[in-house]
């Protein structure tokens, strides 16, 4: 798997130093920037593969960029921020971040989540707009036919279950808010259907997990969403 270009937008240089020693040290390559405007040219110019991206920059706040770049680009990006309340994760989230890692955090915390956005592009690249099948472990999603299945048995879903099967296998790897889930499934993010959501996806895990208290599928964010994990 060829190792992704990342651009390490952050402006604390002890912390910018230890993620580009990490990535160094591991054989990937990098860009730096230590403000936004150097962020936006730098992503603009050399087409990162991935973003790091640091919320408290000195000249825009981290979420703006987010909402900047995804007028124009689709690249992952994943936050490393102090900022660990619920409502900040769920604003970067929404405004199109795919990942979120609160400092402190460990090395090995940071090449995990590195190599589960790596599997998503390597996966996007591979099966692109055209994906009529998803697999993951003893888990399949025929699009095409409209069917999930669990090895060889198909699973028994509601439309509502379905949609959200769908959504997740779809976003694997990503961590979905509660208001985006509820915006795709239902067009809005009313109290009462984030209520429901909740409802379903507790009868999908049911039905999908062998263990629903230990999910293996199917991560709670709590407070914030849901992510489909990647099974190895």
């Amino acid at each position: 798997m060829n190792k992704p270009l990342i651009l390490v937008i952050e402006d604390d240089k002890p912390v910018r130093t230890l993620i580009t020693t990490t990535l160094k040290a591991h054989d990937y390559r990098f860009l730096e920037a230590n403000n936004a405007e150097t962020a936006i040219l730098e992503t603009t110019s050399h087409n990162p593969d991935i973003l790091l991206l640091d919320l408290g920059l000195p000249d825009m706040d981290g979420v703006e960029i987010i909402r900047r770049v995804r007028t124009w680009s689709n690249v992952p990006i994943i936050v490393i921020s102090a900022r660990s309340e619920d409502a900040d994760k769920i604003e970067a989230l929404d405004a199109g971040a795919d990942d979120y890692l609160t400092k402190p955090f460990s090395v090995d915390e940071l090449l995990a989540r590195l190599r589960v956005t790596q599997r998503r592009l390597s996966m996007m690249n591979r099966d692109g707009a055209a994906q009529s099948e998803f697999i993951n472990g003893r888990l399949r999603v025929d699009y095409a036919a409209g069917c999930a299945y669990l090895g060889d048995a198909e699973l028994h879903l509601t439309p509502i279950e379905y949609k959200l099967l769908c959504l997740l296998s779809q976003n694997v790897g990503k961590v979905l808010t509660h208001t985006f889930i509820t915006q795709k499934i239902w067009g809005n993010s009313w109290e009462n259907n984030i209520a429901s959501l909740r409802v379903f996806m507790a009868t999908l895990r049911k039905k999908l997990e062998s263990e629903p208290g230990s999910p293996q599928y199917i991560q709670t964010h709590v407070g914030v969403g849901y992510r489909m994990l990647r099974i190895e």
